[in-house]
This record gives structure tokens, sequence and C-alpha cells, in this order.
């Protein structure tokens, strides 16, 4: 905002800079020429200024990947069909491992769901805080991440960070105060969490299959 207050502030005081003066002798037309020269070349920084400050203020392509949103859908994420993956780095020991703890992240999801289905009471706060270790779930993800290319990973960089949202998220919204039952809306709130944090494993996923 303050570049664009800039250019704004540029284009107005050169206007009023150049602007015709009143009385005054003949002048040259050396000097006429000079002014010309000069009117022109601010009228190109004036016309200039005006796009940068369009540019900056209309949405467009850009600035709509700049501020796009998280997961599949966002213009940073590309489908994972397109995806280039290394299958040799794929296939090696250590990513074969993090997959199989980012596929056992996922069931551990899918048991909390079966846990509030069973009972809508249930506790499932000592079970996120156990299964899910913000560093060592980083860790899982960012080695599969090195089996694919730089454009693939700055989308599924996102994803990354999407589940580490949800995850926190989750934690927040599940708590209860001792003695108070869980509502209904909070209830939903928590399976809408959970089916939220499923789809987000679901979708980082589908870059390593």
């Amino acid at each position: 905002m303050k570049f664009t207050a800039f250019i704004t502030s540029l284009a107005i005081v050169g206007s009023d800079a150049f602007a015709p003066g009143v009385g005054g002798n003949a002048r040259s037309s050396t000097a006429l020429n000079g002014e010309r020269g000069a009117t022109s070349r601010m009228d190109f920084l004036q016309q200039s200024a005006t796009a940068i400050i369009a540019a900056a203020l209309l949405p467009g392509p850009a600035n709509a990947a700049k501020y796009g949103g998280f997961g599949v859908g966002s213009p940073e994420v590309i489908d994972p069909k397109d995806a280039i993956v290394d299958t040799d780095i794929l296939k090696s020991d250590s990513v074969q491992k993090a997959l199989s703890a980012v596929r056992a992240y996922k069931q551990s999801v899918v048991d909390m769901k079966a846990a509030l289905s069973a009972n809508d009471q249930a506790d499932i706060g000592p079970k996120i805080r156990k299964d899910f270790d913000f560093s060592v779930i980083r860790t899982d993800l960012n080695a599969i991440n090195a089996a694919l290319d730089e454009d693939t990973q700055r989308g599924t960089d996102r994803i990354v960070r999407a589940i580490l949202q949800d995850i926190t998220e989750l934690e927040v919204t599940q708590k209860q105060k001792p003695g108070v039952p869980r509502s209904e809306t909070r209830l939903n709130n928590v399976c809408r969490k959970l089916d939220k944090l499923e789809k987000s494993f679901d979708e980082y996923l589908a870059f390593a299959n």
C-alpha cells in the first residue's frame, strides 16, 4: 500500500508540476521543446503509475495464486496425476516407512470417527496428542516430499500446512469442560474437523500412489 500511495502521489505531483503557468514572457523554442520533452516523460510515468496501481488493486491470476486456499483446489496444488515422482526415491525404505506412518495417521482419524459414532461423549483428546506429534508428522510428510519434483512440492507443502492446521483445530474443537456433556453442535463440529483432516491426508497420499 505504501508503494501504491507513492506512485499515486508521483502521478499527482507530476501533473501539478508540469501544469501551464499563468503570465510571463514568451519562452524560447529550446525551452518549449525541453518542457514538451519533460511533459512527455511525465505522461509516460503517469501512465505507468496507473498501470501499476491497476495491477496491484484489481484481482488477477497472480494475486489469486498468492492468496489461494489450502489443499487441492488451491492454485499452487497441481493434480496428483500430473505430479513428477522419482520412483527410486519413492521406493526407498525411508519414504516407504513415512508412507506407512501417514496411512496410520489417517487410520487414527477413522478410528476417532468410529469412537464418536459409538459414543458421542468419547474423549478423543488423549489419542490426538498420542498419535499426532507435530514434529514427527512433519518429518514423515517431508520424507515423502523428497520423492516429488519442486513444482509438486510447492503444492504438497500447502497440504502439509493444512494437515497441521487441521490437527490444531481438531484438538481445540474437541475439548470439553469436566462434567459438561458434549452438545450435538459441538459433536458435529468435531466430526467436520475429522472429515477435513481425513480428506487432507487423502489428498497428500494421492501424490505417492
